[in-house]
Parts: C-alpha cells; structure tokens; sequence
C-alpha cells in the first residue's frame, strides 16, 4: 500500500498483516463459502477486497440499490465515506482488535476466522441504518499474509437500530473460536441483563441465525433432532424469547452474533 492513493483510514492498520503492493488481480472466490458463512435476515451484498491496493470487485447487485449508488465503487474508500461519520472511530478500534487478535490466534489460521461487528451506513433513503458487517479471508500468500477478503453487509435495521459495539472472531468449520470483544461501554449494559449460554448453545444460535433448521443443524452438529430441540428450547427460556425472530434481535443487540 505505498501508493498514496491507495491509501485510506484503515491503511495503517492492515498493512500489520495484509500484503504489501502488488499488481494481481483478486481471484473470485468460491460462492459457497461466501453464503455458507453468512447471516440471511435482511437485504445484503458482498464485495471482494484485494489488500494490495484496497480495490473491491465480484459485487453483488444490491449494493446500488441498497446504497442508492448509480456506479459499482471500485475502492474501499467508496464504501468507508457510507459509514457514519460518528462510527468511523469504532470501525477503527474494531480493525485493530481483530488484527490483534488474529495475530494472537495465529495467521495461519485466519481462512478460518470470521470477524463481524455493526455499524450505520447511509442507504438510498439518505438515512443511516444499522448494518451488520462481516469478513471471510479468502486468499493469502506463502508468508500467511492476507490477500484477499470477502465483505458482507446485511441490512439489520428492521431487526434492531441498537449497536451494541461489541466485536466477534468466530470459527469457520472445523475450527469452533468464539471470541467477544466490547469496543466501548453499552449505555445501561446491566440493564440489558444478557444471559449466559454455554458454548453449545452459542454454536447453536448462530446456526439459527444463519437459517438452518433443526434437522440441518442435526446434521451439522452430529447430534439428535430431540437434543437440538432441547438446546433450542434452553436457549428460548435462558433469553426470555417466545420465537427465534425475538431471539435473533435479542442476540443482536446483545452482540452475541
């Protein structure tokens, strides 16, 4: 990233752990991973980033209409100047932490290492709503250095306007991380009195917010239909929800997804 126009807000950051300047393009990365690891409840779209240079290609569609954009943004920095400009400091608290943490974990490691956290972007209303963003590495060099990542953002507006400023690194399978990080104080945290799940059940609960039912989840987990319906009916009462659509809005808001 020596090129100054390259440069943008998370720059310094990432040059920590991403490759230094180079001139291949991105590979398209495989779709199946992509929809394999995402959350599905809102309008989405995803775009691949090549650290090199912070170009973005492999656009889903619905960034124009979502954003109200009349071309593709072909750099990062198109997609940073959407985010709220109080959120800004957040995003960048987020990055480090999990450059930090990954490098903690093991670079080696980071394929399989899912980061996400929320923040608002401004939408074709001209409105800023809460999005939730996520992050499958895809690509990196001989040295563990990151090359290539895909970015999700999910519209969550309609499940909850609340950022709970909370950052996660999760595990992609076969690895089962869950790593939860509170970036700045929640006004009233006590208050929101959030329940303490076991690890089980927090694999669960993504699983569900993901989509799957409980015969997939079954399958996934290799375990009976009876003992997911059982966690399933734990996790319901531990969160004091009557359905999963309150349950998912519950776990946003308690940045436990």
């Amino acid at each position: 990233m020596e090129n100054p126009e390259d440069k943008h807000l998370l720059s310094e950051i990432w040059e920590r752990f991403a490759v230094p300047n180079q001139t291949k393009a991105p590979e398209k990365p495989f779709i199946e991973k992509i929809i394999g690891e995402m959350f599905s409840i809102g309008n989405f779209y995803y775009y691949v980033i090549n650290f090199a240079d912070s170009t973005i290609s492999h656009h889903h569609k619905n960034i124009l209409k979502i954003h109200g954009l009349s071309e593709l943004p072909l750099h990062l920095s198109e997609i940073l100047s959407l985010i709220h400009p109080d959120d800004i400091s957040f995003v960048l608290k987020a990055e480090n932490i999990v450059v930090d943490k990954i490098k903690q974990i093991g670079v080696e490691h980071q394929l399989l290492l899912k980061p996400s956290y929320c923040f608002r972007m401004k939408t074709k209303k001209g409105k800023y709503e809460l999005f939730h963003h996520q992050a499958i590495h895809t690509l990196m060099d001989e040295s563990n250095r990151l090359y290539q990542a895909i970015n999700i953002h999910t519209n969550i507006q309609h499940i909850t306007p609340q950022n709970p400023y909370t950052v996660l690194i999760t595990g992609i399978s076969p690895r089962k991380d869950f790593h939860q990080f509170t970036v700045q104080p929640v006004e009233d945290k006590d208050a929101l009195n959030i329940p303490k799940l076991t690890s089980r059940e927090t694999e669960i609960l993504v699983l569900i917010a993901k989509g799957y039912s409980g015969a997939e989840i079954s399958k996934m987990l290799i375990l009976s239909e009876h003992t997911i319906r059982t966690h399933r009916k734990n996790i319901l009462r531990k969160t004091e929800s009557r359905n999963c659509k309150e349950l998912i809005k519950k776990a946003f808001e308690w940045g436990m997804i």
